[in-house]
């Protein structure tokens, strides 16, 4: 672990990781562009690194400028006109590779591109060291892509925390306090939103919901909401990736939580690997799964007595009341094994007043609390 000013950073990709995956865009690019003289435009001042050991193994002959981006005072009503700094060549019908170290937003790329296409080049190419897929909002197409990685800040390799940290041979990334990351189970009528809204706000953690995440896409017509609605309006179950990835943007989203509560999914073994799997990559994981349980009878009356006032019908009908019972028997049950070889599954009575059932649910994660911040220290 290292400090930089004022924030401790912990290794995350290493020297021959960087080499690696440089090497592959060498290879990647100078196969493309076979008998071409390419200029590569290195973006300053975070590519600098990066680029050094891309031309070294650049295996044809290629040009290369180190170019920023600068704004001057203009005349017209718009204020700063942008202008790129550092280009020497002619650029006109030669094919020009933009080299960057990183991209999220895509904000300054997108200038830089708008200028290079009234230079007249033949052939514009981007690529760039990392990716962050979910901060980018451009349309651009980004043509090689040498790491995608979460969105998270790091530093090392060119890039740097207010200045520091550019001549590390390796990336770290910002050290976070441990997060408690929660799935919650329980049938219909088990309390699971009632709890969950408690639980949120007494340790500050995010609750995912995935009806929730699904209503909010397909509404805003996002591009996974759009992609969800075609398997749901041919009544198709939408498959697993979509869903994660939708999961995957909440959680990127929201990393300035102390945790998340996951509420909906995982529901088969399946997903619950993908969960896992998408934990590892944001540098987490599933620190405990808790099942509300209770009679079935008692969680029968509930869900009648929410029914009167809901007006939802499958709160009003007994018989699918306990078919939905019968389907998470059915699939809960492998999803409870799953958990309990991880040593990560809890149990927690269900029944009583929602003030005790949350004092039961606290202590599970009050454990869970103590024990990383034991590991903090």
């Amino acid at each position: 672990m290292i400090k930089l000013h004022d924030k401790y950073f912990v290794p995350y990709i290493t020297s021959k990781e960087i080499d690696v995956v440089v090497s592959e865009l060498v290879k990647e690019i100078s196969t493309d562009l076979k008998g071409e003289v390419p200029v590569f435009l290195s973006v300053l001042n975070g590519s600098f690194m990066f680029t050094s050991d891309f031309v070294k193994k650049y295996p044809d002959n290629c040009e290369v400028s180190f170019v920023k981006l600068a704004s001057y005072s203009g005349t017209e009503t718009t204020g700063a006109v942008k202008q790129l700094v550092g280009v020497n060549q002619d650029l006109k019908g030669r094919c020009v590779v933009v080299l960057e170290d990183i991209i999220d937003s895509g904000n300054t790329l997108e200038v830089i591109c708008g200028l290079l296409e009234k230079e007249g080049v033949k052939q514009l190419k981007i690529a760039t060291l990392f990716f962050k897929p979910v901060a980018y909002t451009k349309k651009l197409k980004i043509d090689y892509i040498g790491k995608e990685i979460p969105n998270r800040f790091i530093v090392g390799y060119g890039l740097d925390y207010d200045e520091l940290g550019r001549n590390l041979p390796e990336v770290y990334q910002l050290k976070r306090k441990k997060m408690i990351n929660l799935v919650l189970f329980g049938k219909p009528g088990a309390g699971k939103g009632t709890q969950a809204n408690f639980l949120k706000e007494k340790y500050n953690l995010k609750h995912i919901s995935t009806g929730d995440v699904f209503r909010y896409n397909i509404k805003n017509e996002t591009e996974l909401g759009n992609l969800a609605k075609t398997f749901i309006d041919k009544g198709e179950l939408v498959p697993d990736e979509v869903t994660i990835n939708m999961l995957k943007a909440e959680v990127e989203k929201n990393l300035d939580a102390a945790g998340f509560i996951f509420d909906g999914f995982p529901r088969t073994t399946a997903q619950a690997e993908a969960l896992d799997q998408l934990m590892q990559y944001e540098g987490m994981q599933v620190d405990a799964t808790i099942a509300l349980e209770a009679d079935d009878e008692v969680l029968i009356q509930r869900l009648l007595e929410r029914g009167k006032v809901s007006g939802r019908s499958d709160d009003q009908d007994e018989e699918k009341i306990r078919n939905r019972f019968t389907e998470y028997n059915q699939k809960t049950a492998p999803l409870t094994e799953y958990y309990k070889q991880q040593n990560k599954f809890h149990s927690i009575n269900g029944v009583g007043s929602i003030e005790d059932i949350t004092e039961r649910l606290s202590k599970v994660i009050d454990s869970l609390v103590a024990v990383n911040v034991a590991k903090d220290k």
